[in-house]
């Protein structure tokens, strides 16, 4: 039976943005006494539940934390049976992105992956670019302090041939050089499986948002638990500094 998915109970406060540090697949296998590619696989199955919860409750953008940039420092097979489940997603998932009006979106260094996995990703974008409805954002060999690095390198870039000037640059310009500067700003973070750090994920634009740790690993996160998470949040003031 499907989950019955109730909106937040406070008209106006349900967030526009909301990013997922997806954790717990090891965890979840490990309590199963299953390899950790099983719980990879459920991991999934879970993205899947999540994308389409995030739609039928009028999220504007998701954005899961996919694969970062220290993932490389796992064991090669981990590695290998990650990249083999994006290529199952991809292939799997596409038609029903571009038949649900989702924008697909990557941030991260994903040229960096193997070449056919650049190039299903390139399609998958390419096929979903004219959607007009919710975007997913896939967070792919991301790190965010290599992004906050790069939008650095290329103001000081433009300040060196004269285009900008160095005493003018502010918050909104290092804004304006972030790959997610043309997105809904990030109100709600999640993290699953009850650790409590953000694993250098959207440091820059977590400023003011709202965090949130649940215990839920997450190939058990679902529909349910999102509208949880989204009625935690309507029920907190958000006061940017203010009173």
């Amino acid at each position: 039976m499907a989950t019955q998915i109730d909106p937040a109970p406070v008209a106006g406060t349900r967030p526009r943005h909301v990013a997922i540090i997806m954790d717990g697949n090891g965890r979840w296998a490990k309590a199963r006494r299953l390899p950790r590619v099983a719980g990879h696989k459920q991991g999934v199955e879970a993205v899947r539940r999540v994308t389409r919860a995030a739609r039928d409750l009028g999220l504007e953008v998701l954005t899961l934390y996919a694969f970062s940039s220290e993932n490389w420092r796992r064991p090669v097979e981990e590695v290998r049976d990650l990249m083999g489940l994006l290529r199952h997603f991809l292939r799997a998932e596409i038609a029903t992105l571009v038949a649900d009006n989702v924008r697909l979106r990557v941030i991260g260094d994903y040229r960096a992956l193997s070449d056919d996995l650049v190039a299903l990703i390139d399609d998958a974008l390419a096929r979903t670019a004219a959607n007009t409805g919710p975007t997913l954002v896939i967070a792919l060999n991301y790190g965010a302090q290599a992004e906050i690095a790069a939008a650095a390198r290329r103001l000081a870039t433009a300040a060196r041939n004269g285009a900008i000037d160095p005493a003018a640059i502010d918050e909104a310009s290092v804004e304006a050089e972030l790959t997610t500067h043309d997105l809904p700003p990030l109100d709600l973070m999640i993290r699953t499986s009850g650790e409590q750090r953000l694993s250098n994920f959207l440091l820059w634009q977590a400023a003011y948002a709202e965090l949130l740790f649940v215990d839920t690993l997450w190939p058990d996160f679902d529909a349910a638990t999102l509208a949880e998470a989204l009625d935690i949040f309507s029920r907190r003031q958000r006061r940017f500094g203010g009173l």
